[in-house]
């Protein structure tokens, strides 16, 4: 990322303020499905911006690693923690995702919201244990005009082919997709020959 984009972002963060322990949430449209998300184990939220999602996952009791390319958001994404009770469990950092995934551990839940680059498909699905659970949303060519940072139509269906989803969507200029990686030796049904 340039510069000139990181300092773009730095400005938006700044002029938006802090998030309120009480607004950390899933992002829509994933608070529909709150109960399918895990209490515990580790959790990835990739351009995590101020932290919601983070912090909502923190205080259900997960380990939560939030990467951002601004500075000026993962310093409010600590504050959110720090004020919500819960920074033991949170590990912000400042990431350049234009360099890939940062190297850490694997993850029972991932968050990627609101932001696409396809050079991440394959590390983020990598990157989920068997029946880790990942939520991905993208601004989306359906319902809007197509632009470089817009998912085209079934692009993320298509991406997390190999995953079982658990719902998605696309509409309004917004695809989203919640998806389970199939656990070790499960064993799928198939119709018997007559």
């Amino acid at each position: 990322m340039t510069d000139a984009d990181r300092t773009r972002w730095d400005r938006r963060y700044a002029a938006g303020g802090p998030g309120l322990p009480g607004q950390a949430a899933l992002p829509d449209p994933f608070g529909d499905f709150a109960d399918v998300f895990p209490s515990a184990g580790t959790a990835l939220d990739i351009a995590c911006g101020r932290g919601g999602a983070a912090v909502w996952l923190a205080r259900r009791g997960m380990t939560v690693h939030g990467f951002d390319v601004s500075p000026v958001a993962v310093a409010q994404a600590r504050k959110l923690a720090t004020e919500a009770g819960c920074s033991a469990r949170c590990h912000f950092e400042v990431v350049d995702l234009d360099a890939g995934l940062p190297p850490g551990p694997p993850a029972e839940v991932i968050v990627c919201s609101r932001y696409r680059d396809a050079r991440l498909y394959a590390p983020l699905r990598d990157r989920l244990v068997p029946g880790g659970l990942l939520a991905v949303s993208a601004l989306s060519e359906v319902g809007a005009a197509p632009g470089p940072y817009r998912a085209a139509p079934g692009e993320l269906v298509r991406a997390f082919g190999s995953l079982d989803v658990v719902a998605s969507g696309e509409r309004d200029g917004l695809a989203w997709l919640l998806a389970r990686r199939p656990s070790l030796g499960r064993i799928r049904s198939w119709p018997t020959p007559r």
